[in-house]
């Protein structure tokens, strides 16, 4: 398994296993957008870089006011931190949870995070019947056993999302039973706007929900680290309340500004060119016998013809310099799925050549 650490992108143990350099690989385990950082961000951090004799905005002004515009929200509901990952930190932190719910499969930090800061985990289950996602009703059970629930929007790995009614739903009961329910759209940008299943435009009307967001996926930067969490004000404080002073680097901050000031343009060619290649792999992929979910989001979720399990896909197409992200640990899936990212089309024929000749030549499964 090279999930060493609990994720993928982990080139660096990739590079140890199978004797690649680290930029060798062409690399499906991490979801990141195939068209790289918006046009003028690696010149303009270059430009940036004389900056690092100084500390960042410990207040991230700057970024804080373009999320805010953008988004349509106050700058008091919006935290900045150190990644996705962090923003989840912050709120286990800032509430202390004794009970986390979580809708297996979904992101292992979920539990990791919850784990390490002392909570009990407790899990409902998606079914391949409904793509992996869980029946609502078992949702709002959850909501109602736990304090804190997480729940993927696309969720990860099998990329599909809850709709509005059923998000709805979801808050309601939160606010019944005063459960924190944190919607993670780390990857939403992806999916066309007018597709995009939130609660963000209602968010004054959900005090217990919190949205977090990242701009690693989307904009490509997942080596500085950039995300962000939107909340009632008096939760985004406390948040900020349990962070650590500049654990946002100047890098990251100038990233985000350039980003959010890209334009239309990158965003729209993003959005169409995921669209695209992820029908196209789909089929590819189906065509050479796997079970693909049809999700929404920059991976899929897949299925491997039988015999094959997910740890002998990784290490025939690791031997060929090819990453996927096994998905055999994750709760609820078994270990014939892995999920791959869409990357552009001719990194996508990477993938399919490779799987075309690890299939047809048989081996272990």
């Amino acid at each position: 398994m090279l999930e060493v650490y609990g994720h993928g992108g982990d080139v660096e143990s990739a590079a140890l296993r199978y004797g690649f350099e680290p930029e060798q690989f062409t690399d499906f385990s991490a979801n990141i957008n195939p068209l790289g950082p918006p046009p003028g961000m690696l010149e303009a951090l270059q430009a940036a870089l004389p900056e690092i004799i100084r500390y960042p905005d410990p207040g991230h002004r700057a970024l804080l006011a373009l999320l805010a515009e953008r988004h349509g929200v106050r700058q008091e509901a919006v935290c900045v931190g150190n990644g996705a990952a962090e923003i989840m930190a912050l709120i286990l932190l800032a509430l202390a949870p004794g009970k986390v719910g979580v809708v297996q499969p979904c992101f292992s930090e979920y539990e990791t995070l919850s784990r390490q800061f002392g909570a009990e985990v407790q899990a409902v289950y998606g079914t391949a019947e409904r793509a992996y996602r869980a029946e609502p009703g078992q949702i709002v059970k959850l909501i109602a056993a736990s304090d804190l629930v997480f729940l993927g929007q696309p969720n990860n790995p099998n990329g599909v999302q809850y709709d509005v009614e059923q998000l709805r739903q979801f808050a309601e009961a939160g606010e019944r039973h005063e459960t924190y329910i944190v919607l993670d759209e780390a990857f939403i940008d992806f999916i066309p706007p007018e597709r995009r299943q939130s609660l963000l435009p209602e968010l004054e009307r959900y005090p217990h929900i919190i949205i977090v967001r990242s701009m690693t996926k989307f904009y490509a930067i997942p080596g500085l680290r950039l995300g962000y969490g939107i909340a009632h004000p008096h939760m985004a404080a406390a948040m900020r309340g349990k962070q650590v002073t500049w654990s946002v680097n100047i890098l990251a901050l100038r990233a985000g500004e350039i980003s959010l000031q890209a334009g239309e343009e990158y965003e729209t060619a993003t959005i169409h060119a995921i669209a695209a290649e992820r029908k196209h792999l789909s089929g590819e992929l189906e065509r050479l016998g796997c079970e693909v979910t049809p999700g929404e989001a920059n991976y899929l979720l897949l299925g491997l013809p039988r015999p094959w399990t997910a740890e002998a896909m990784q290490e025939a197409l690791g031997q060929r310099g090819v990453l996927v992200r096994s998905c055999a640990m994750y709760p609820g899936l078994d270990a014939g799925h892995i999920r791959v990212a869409v990357k552009d089309r001719a990194a996508n024929a990477v993938l399919i050549r490779g799987m075309e000749q690890v299939i047809g030549g048989g081996g272990e499964g």
